[in-house]
């Protein structure tokens, strides 16, 4: 799959620079939806509404981002195609099958065959974006893509991550992000951010959402320190924690396989302070002694084990 998408985005990448080489564009002519409009031809923007609606829907394919790269760079609008290139690198990251070096290196590529003003300013911007300069991402972002008619589009949700970086407590910003989470249920940065700029059980279900999308993620470890800390843990008990969704899956594999070893995975978790998801995977676990082989598992562990965790295995022993 990596190598595949890696190809990809060279494609990508050098469909961009053969068209942002070939046609001189003035400021004008790169800002916007309403030039692209202008410029696109019926089928360019009923794929693209497509491409929006597959992302409201909750699918989120891979690819599909450098597709929608390609028809605006033909419609004329080459500062949303880099966006959409963006997106693409943004969402291989988040699943972790891209480093970040990579993402940025694909950015910069960009610039270094490229002498078109908007391919160049742009891909500035999603830099500046990449290294957290939020207040110089969130001006020229909004200089070149605030009047986007797509109220959910990426660059829109590139422009509320930094209104939020730089003020959690921005609730304008906050209502915004919360109401376009519908086309970004399957992009693990959208539950990131969140879980970083909300608190309580709002930013605690963004952190489990942001888990769940990418479990071994580049943003899974500071949500799973999210989660310790809103369940009264320490910051660095984050390590153990597995979310509810992730508890069920365990416990699944475990018993399709006849495995009583994969629940291993658990006994760091059940074995923290008294929070909810332990709470939630002893109670789980507790069902599973009625089978022999479990229980005989479960036994073994308890005679071993001291302290929270010797407490939760004697609870799920029923002793």
């Amino acid at each position: 799959m990596k190598s595949k998408f890696n190809f990809l985005i060279l494609i990508c990448l050098a469909l961009l620079s053969a068209g942002c080489g070939s046609e001189a564009l003035n400021a004008e002519a790169a800002i916007g939806s309403s030039r692209l409009k202008q410029r696109a031809s019926s089928a360019h923007l009923s794929v693209l509404d497509e491409f929006a609606e597959l992302e409201r829907a909750g699918s989120w394919i891979e690819g599909m981002a450098l597709t929608e790269s390609t028809i605006r760079e033909s419609a004329g609008d080459f500062a949303g195609a880099v966006v959409a290139a963006y997106k693409e690198l943004a969402w291989a990251y988040g699943k972790g099958l891209i480093q970040k070096s990579e993402m940025e290196n694909g950015i910069l590529n960009l610039l270094t065959v490229n002498s078109n003003d908007a391919v160049i300013i742009t891909s500035h911007i999603v830099l500046s974006f990449l290294n957290g300069h939020w207040d110089d991402a969130a001006f020229d972002l909004k200089s070149f893509f605030n009047e986007l008619d797509e109220p959910d589009g990426f660059a829109r949700w590139m422009i509320l991550v930094c209104e939020l970086e730089k003020n959690g407590e921005n609730k304008r910003a906050a209502a915004a992000y919360k109401s376009i989470r519908a086309r970004y249920v399957q992009f693990p940065e959208y539950w990131y951010r969140g879980a970083r700029a909300f608190s309580g059980a709002v930013g605690a279900g963004f952190a489990e959402n942001c888990i769940n999308s990418s479990p071994d993620g580049p943003f899974a470890g500071e949500c799973r320190s999210i989660l310790a800390v809103y369940s009264g843990l320490r910051k660095e008990d984050g390590a153990s924690i597995k979310t509810m969704l992730e508890i069920e899956s365990i416990i699944y594999q475990s018993v399709n396989s006849g495995n009583p070893a994969v629940l291993d995975l658990l006994m760091p978790l059940i074995g923290l302070p008294e929070n909810p998801y332990a709470v939630y995977a002893a109670g789980a676990l507790r069902a599973l002694t009625n089978l022999p082989e479990f229980n005989d598992y479960f036994s073994r562990k308890a005679s071993a084990a001291a302290g929270h965790l010797a407490e939760r295995l004697s609870y799920i022993c029923g002793s």
